[in-house]
């Protein structure tokens, strides 16, 4: 876990003016990649972050390449991605639901570690990497029985040390030549992570469920998200119709900075804890 440092001063009654406003209300949450930073799991869009090229759909389903490529990617990278840890931002977030602040969480982010936290509602907006479904017959298959076939069917894949992970916990191998890729074992179809890729469309029936979530609130408080996904602006919107307080916590600029009611450019794992211990002195 990671430790919640001091925060400075300015910061500090920004995180009082939002205590001060979301005492009394239920909130729900909204977090993207920004709240796993500090779980090793790197950022899309965060400084530092590193320019990427996305996996679209498209070229996922239509090229075999593309697939190998996807699949060597992941599997060097899972081991890392799924020892990640949540940190003190997850834990501050479940402890809100826990102390009935909070109606839930509604995450962009495939790690799994809002339910790792302790989260008990948690709207998966994006899927998650702990399962994986055959395109074909539909069977749902647990993530780490697919890493294990991997292993069996690919003997000379070495694990590398200290490999640059990417945000949905991939990275970019040098070859592909020779790795077989995973198929169903029921069918033997194409087998796809049970994620939303880029140029893919959010599930409706997933999407009606944060809507929910949203309609249950009285504020929504946004964490680690620049809003550039069109899920999370989306949401925003709704609140901002209902006339709902909207607290932004991320560092650097996102699309609804001029539509929080209070904007707070600081770390999440900081905040988040000053926020929950913030609020459960209100009672």
């Amino acid at each position: 876990m990671t430790s919640v440092s001091e925060l400075d001063s300015a910061t500090t009654a920004l995180v009082d003016r939002a205590v001060a406003t979301l005492s009394g209300r239920r909130v729900a949450v909204l977090t993207g990649a920004g709240v796993s930073t500090d779980s090793g799991i790197p950022d899309y869009r965060g400084n530092g972050a590193p320019v990427r090229s996305p996996m679209t759909a498209q070229q996922f389903m239509a090229d075999e390449s593309a697939r190998r490529r996807y699949w060597l990617g992941g599997h060097l990278g899972w081991h890392a991605f799924s020892s990640a840890q949540p940190n003190a931002g997850h834990e501050a977030i479940a402890r809100l639901e826990a102390d009935e602040f909070a109606t839930g969480v509604v995450t962009q982010n495939v790690d799994g570690l809002h339910v790792r936290a302790g989260s008990g509602r948690v709207v998966e907006l994006h899927g998650t990497m702990r399962r994986v479904f055959c395109t074909h017959c539909g069977q749902v298959f647990d993530r780490r029985d697919i890493s294990e076939r991997i292993e069996i069917d690919n003997p000379w894949v070495a694990m590398p040390e200290n490999i640059p992970l990417g945000p949905d916990g991939d990275v970019l191998p040098s070859s592909t030549d020779g790795f077989v890729v995973p198929d169903c074992s029921v069918c033997g179809g194409l087998l796809k992570p049970d994620v939303v890729f880029f140029g893919e469309f959010i599930p409706a029936e997933k999407f009606r469920e944060a809507e929910q979530l949203l309609k249950t609130s009285q504020a929504l408080l946004i964490a680690g998200s620049s809003l550039v996904v069109n899920s999370g602006i989306r949401l925003v919107e709704r609140a901002r119709r209902r006339r709902l307080p909207v607290i932004i916590v991320n560092r650097g600029v996102t699309r609804a900075d001029n539509r929080a009611t209070i904007k707070i450019d600081a770390g999440t794992s900081e905040v988040l804890g000053a926020l929950a211990a913030g609020l459960a002195a209100t009672r």
